[in-house]
């Protein structure tokens, strides 16, 4: 099952349910409005009636595509997860960790599938990274690596866009340079968990422009997605809509000076997931 958040242009912000090149309106489902978030820990309980759902269908050309998690209360992402992406990050300067290093991207900078990235006008340091995105199905703490799984509500595509000399020449943690407005695109919708057999087996593409910049696959992780959440929740419990951005592999422009400018389009794709687009443009 794959859920969406859209608009058609009146304002009216809806959840639908993806069927083929159409969307499927929800509104009327007993226990659905306008937020995902909010259905997820009762998704189980509302899978049946979400299928069988027959609400009025828009095309996916007419509508605007929304961040498909409303208000999450955390977006984490973990930082050097690819032995590849570590060694070029160490090649711009970074150290590499010797555990598992998380940063928080804060909420404000969540964008559409297909919205703008904003270029600030403060830095020519602008950067990619395509990551798969795990959001948290149910409220979880001390979560064993083999139970894991059955905290994942489902994925999506993330570009966990990065502002790279915020990151430690202007703050001395990776949140600033993390979380610009609209740095954030996810999407294009939630694909459920029950809808990817393996998502430690995914092939995961960025492109710029056209040119391919990153292309890998999701089983090259130095910390898998279950020992991720399981380290986490030692320390914090997670919340259903709560987002993990899981590491990016090797490509990105920081180790060659390949940053981002303002009317390039960027194109992140991961199977079975879908794709989400952005173009670039200058602040102001």
């Amino acid at each position: 099952m794959r859920l969406a958040r859209f608009h058609t242009g009146d304002g009216d912000v809806r959840v639908g349910r993806v069927d083929g090149e159409a969307l499927v309106d929800l509104t009327g489902v007993e226990g659905v409005d306008g937020s995902v978030r909010e259905l997820l820990p009762n998704l189980p309980a509302l899978r049946d009636a979400i299928l069988a759902a027959d609400g009025s269908r828009h095309p996916l050309s007419s509508v605007t595509l929304l961040p498909p998690i409303d208000a999450p209360q955390k977006y984490l992402a973990i930082g050097m997860n690819y032995a590849a992406h570590a060694e070029e990050a160490r090649a711009a300067g970074i150290p590499i960790p010797t555990s598992q290093f998380w940063f928080n991207k804060q909420v404000s900078c969540l964008n559409g599938p297909f919205d703008p990235i904003v270029k600030p006008a403060i830095s020519d340091e602008l950067d990619y990274e395509i990551e798969l995105g795990v959001v948290i199905g149910r409220e979880c703490r001390h979560v064993a690596v083999e139970d894991a799984r059955s905290v994942i509500a489902g994925y999506l595509v993330t570009n966990d866009v990065s502002v790279r000399d915020w990151l430690a020449k202007r703050s001395p943690t990776f949140t600033l340079g993390k979380s610009f407005d609209t740095h954030g695109p996810m999407g294009p919708w939630l694909t459920t968990d029950d809808e990817i057999d393996d998502p430690l087996a995914l092939r995961m593409r960025l492109t710029v422009n056209g040119e391919v910049r990153q292309d890998w696959r999701t089983d090259d992780m130095i910390y898998d997605i279950y020992e991720q959440i399981a380290y986490l929740t030692q320390v914090m419990t997670l919340m259903p809509g709560d987002i993990l951005a899981t590491g990016t592999p090797s490509g990105i422009g920081a180790p060659t000076g390949r940053f981002l400018k303002a009317g390039d389009v960027v194109r992140a794709e991961i199977d079975g997931l879908g794709t989400i687009e952005n173009r670039v443009v200058a602040e102001g």
